[in-house]
């Protein structure tokens, strides 16, 4: 029978290369984590919240930076079966979440149904802001790893019309002294499925009603762009890789304009003065 002990074993062991390692560099490279904080570790019920939850267990425990940890769980209008699905997992991985209850599913649906998924991803980072904060912490952890980054920066080119990334850590604009942070951030997908594999581990992936039910899921630009990236690793399997330093080698000189806060600068302001 699997224990929650088995599970972290393999963590540093089995998939020590291409999770603890990486999530630890991240972590040291991104400064993500600090002496005496307090973080709620976000858990949607997926697996990579899951995953990001027991690593930041590990840390805290062999970690040398002393910090603090909650686990919440906002149920947004899930089907009791996914529910109960969350809850089980929780307790087979001995993390101790906390749930608190919302009715997002049901608004963001209510206010645009042809988009809802937007709506209901900045509502839900709303109010995990407010319950981080209520349980007194300064920092909220998310699940996105290099793969979310990727697919983020392709689809704010082709469908955003901008050059935009998802940062390893970022200070909140609405709850002051809040800061958000992306432990995942250089661990890929592929990884964490070999991982939920070897243990034969199940988690719930979208288990929003309304997208189910609409179809909206299997039509969503993010599938979309996940496909087209796959078709490109068959000629280019470093394709991944070159994306992201691209995100950390931007040549602002050949660029026709770019933004920082909110204000737009055009080339032409200092082609002048070369």
């Amino acid at each position: 029978m699997l224990t929650y002990q088995d599970v972290e074993h393999s963590i540093i062991t089995t998939f020590r290369k291409v999770l603890w390692r990486e999530f630890s560099r991240a972590v040291k490279n991104y400064e993500l984590i600090k002496e005496n904080d307090r973080i709620a570790v976000c858990i949607s019920g997926g697996k990579d919240s899951m995953l990001l939850a027991k690593l930041m267990q590990e840390l805290q425990k062999h970690g040398k930076v002393s910090f603090e940890l909650v686990f919440i769980v906002m149920d947004p209008g899930y089907d009791l079966v996914h529910l109960k699905q969350i809850k089980e997992n929780a307790t087979l991985l001995n993390i101790p979440i906390q749930i608190f209850q919302s009715d997002i599913f049901e608004v963001a649906e209510k206010l645009n149904q042809k988009h809802p998924c937007y709506l209901c991803a900045r509502m839900r980072r709303g109010f995990l802001y407010q319950r981080a904060k209520d349980l007194g912490c300064n920092k909220i952890a998310l699940g996105h790893h290099f793969d979310d980054v990727i697919e983020t920066v392709l689809l704010s080119i082709f469908y955003g019309g901008e050059f935009k990334s998802m940062p390893p850590k970022l200070k909140s604009t609405n709850f002051e002294g809040m800061e958000l942070i992306r432990p995942l951030y250089f661990i890929k997908e592929e990884n964490i499925i070999k991982w939920v594999n070897f243990h034969s581990l199940t988690f719930i992936n979208c288990a929003c009603r309304f997208t189910r039910e609409s179809d909206l899921e299997s039509k969503s630009k993010r599938k979309e762009v996940k496909r087209f990236i796959t078709n490109l690793k068959r000629e280019n399997p470093n394709i991944c890789y070159n994306i992201f330093k691209a995100t950390e080698n931007v040549n602002l000189e050949t660029l026709l304009g770019y933004k920082v806060d909110g204000i737009k600068t055009s080339f032409l302001e200092k082609y002048d003065e070369s």
